[in-house]
C-alpha cells in the first residue's frame, strides 16, 4: 500500500496541473477574443476544483490506477477527462479564425509545462535525498503527461481540440465535412480505445506513440537533456 500511495503521489499532481492549465487556457483565449463564456462561469481560474470532473478526473483514473497496482500489477493504460470549457464560437471576434486559438491554447499549454518540467529537472538531479529522487520521479511523468495530453487532443477527430483546428484551417467544403464528426467523435475515440487495450489492435498506440516521441525527443533536447 505504501508503494501504491507513492506512485500515486508521483502522477496526482502532474495530472491535475496538466488539466487545470489545459481547460483554463480554453477558457483565457476565448475570452480575450470575444467570448466571456467560461469567464462568467468562473472556468478561466487555475483552481483545479473548477475543472474537475468526479467520473472522469478521479473516480476512472483511480480505479485504472489503484486496482492494478493492489493486485500487484502494472496499470496498463491511465485514461479519463475533465469538464470542457463551454465556449460560443459565435461570439468570438472571427469565429472561423478565433476558434483554431482557441482550440490550440490547450495542447499548446501542456507543451509549455512540459519543458517547464524538462527544465526544472535539471534541478531535481541536483537535489539531495529521497526528496530529490521524489521531485525526479514527478517531473518525468510531468513531461509525459502534458506530452501524451497534448499531443491526443490534437488528433483531428472531433470534438477533440485537434479536430477543431483542422476545421478552422481547412477549405469550406472539407471542413463542413469534417465538422459533421463531432456528433460521432466520442465514439470514435472509444472505438479506437477499444481496439487498443480490448482488441490488441494498436492504432492508438501509432497514432500516439509516433508523434509522442518525437515530441519527447525534441522537449529534452531543448532542454539541455541531449
Amino acid at each position: 500500500m505504501g508503494e501504491t500511495l507513492y506512485n500515486a503521489s508521483i502522477w496526482v499532481l502532474p495530472v491535475l496541473i496538466a488539466i487545470t492549465f489545459h481547460e483554463a487556457a480554453h477558457g483565457y483565449v476565448a475570452w480575450r477574443l470575444g467570448d466571456d463564456t467560461a469567464k462568467n462561469l468562473n472556468r478561466v481560474t487555475f483552481n483545479p476544483l473548477r475543472h474537475v470532473d468526479l467520473n472522469g478526473t478521479i473516480i476512472v483514473p483511480s480505479l485504472l490506477f489503484f486496482v492494478p497496482q493492489l493486485m500487484g500489477l502494472q496499470a496498463p493504460f491511465l485514461f479519463g477527462w475533465a469538464k470542457p470549457v463551454p465556449v460560443n464560437f459565435m461570439n468570438l471576434n472571427n469565429p472561423r479564425r478565433d476558434m483554431v486559438w482557441v482550440a490550440a491554447a490547450g495542447p499548446g499549454i501542456n507543451l509549455v509545462l512540459a519543458i517547464v518540467s524538462a527544465t526544472l529537472l535539471h534541478v531535481a538531479y541536483y537535489t539531495p535525498g529521497p526528496f530529490g529522487v521524489w521531485l525526479e520521479y514527478m517531473l518525468k511523468a510531468s513531461v509525459m503527461i502534458n506530452v501524451v495530453l497534448a499531443v491526443f487532443n490534437m488528433l483531428p477527430i472531433p470534438p477533440l481540440d485537434g479536430g477543431r483546428v483542422a476545421v478552422g484551417l481547412l477549405p469550406r467544403p472539407l471542413a463542413v465535412q469534417l465538422a459533421r464528426l463531432e456528433r460521432v467523435g466520442l465514439l470514435i475515440v472509444l472505438l479506437l480505445l477499444v481496439c487498443e487495450f480490448m482488441l490488441d489492435i494498436r492504432i492508438l498506440s501509432w497514432l500516439i506513440g509516433v508523434p509522442r516521441e518525437y515530441v519527447l525527443r525534441f522537449i529534452m533536447f531543448l532542454t539541455g537533456h541531449s
